[in-house]
């Protein structure tokens, strides 16, 4: 990946962040005491069941090791922020969408380097472990993903009315950069596409469906009230793939990683829609 692509990589995930910032209030955090189980299950889904999804489903379907290393990438990127905007409109709990996208985003700072170095381990042979540099993954993650939620913040906190006002734009911009991004792998790899999904289209869609309906079942289950099982759901089930793309193409300098995260910001559209189509029907119910 050249030196442009790599800057419009990052910028992306930056603009995304920020904005993500700007509707956070510390209000959101209070969550962690008004509903902490709601908010202890959402991570477990998120941090811990999650990468084990991934590894089961890698073990399971028959997938090149590039492709298997790629949702292992997926698996250890939770919390994408279009998860909040899918929770809002399938009429979820949007506060506790919002507060696990947030916490998430923070806490796999730490987890994400552990979960792609096993994965790289688990899948390459001896000769061909490549080690991502745990250091290094923390303070550039650090850099894209918390600072730009702190600026956000800050700017919520002492100009609300100017935050109301960008949260919109900047959001559309997000929205944009990342649909820019995704245009921009499948008209460089526009000859591969057709093999690139018959390879990672199976189970990244497994990996998507499988995650949101573990994260379901687990709320009903534990007797979370329905709108918040949506949202533990969603939480569980939409993962980051911009930056899962952004680690495999700068930290792993390796654009064979990146298909399957790419195949999935895809398909997680249309996945989607139909769970905010079923979501608004359980509201009716």
């Amino acid at each position: 990946m050249d030196n442009i692509s790599v800057i419009i990589l990052a910028v992306s995930l930056i603009i995304i962040m920020f904005g993500m910032g700007l509707s956070l209030t510390t209000s959101d955090f209070q969550l962690i005491v008004k509903k902490p189980r709601s908010i202890i299950i959402g991570l477990i889904n998120q941090l811990i069941l999650l990468p084990i999804i991934g590894v089961t489903l890698t073990s399971i379907i028959s997938v090149p090791t590039d492709i298997a290393i790629g949702i292992m990438i997926l698996a250890a990127c939770p919390g994408g922020p279009t998860s909040n905007l899918i929770a809002h409109l399938a009429k979820g709990d949007t506060a506790l969408s919002v507060s696990l996208t947030a916490l998430s985003s923070v806490i796999s700072i730490v987890t994400i380097p552990f979960v792609i170095n096993f994965a790289l381990e688990y899948h390459l042979s001896e000769g061909q472990v490549i080690q991502l540099d745990v250091i290094k993954t923390i303070s550039q993650v650090f850099i894209i993903v918390i600072i730009p939620i702190s600026i956000g913040m800050l700017l919520n906190s002492k100009k609300p009315d100017f935050a109301l006002k960008m949260d919109k734009p900047v959001r559309v911009a997000s929205a944009i950069v990342l649909g820019l991004v995704i245009i921009g792998i499948i008209i460089k790899e526009k000859a591969h596409m057709g093999q690139y999904f018959e390879q990672a289209g199976l189970i990244s869609l497994s990996l998507n469906l499988a995650s949101m309906a573990v994260g379901f079942i687990s709320a009903i289950l534990l007797t979370v009230p329905k709108r918040q099982a949506i949202s533990i759901s969603i939480e569980t089930g939409i993962q980051n793939g911009t930056m899962a793309i952004m680690i495999a193409t700068t930290l792993l300098n390796n654009t064979s990683f990146a298909i399957a995260p790419a195949i999935y910001s895809i398909l997680m559209f249309f996945t989607g829609a139909l769970v905010i189509f079923g979501g608004n029907k359980l509201a009716k119910s």
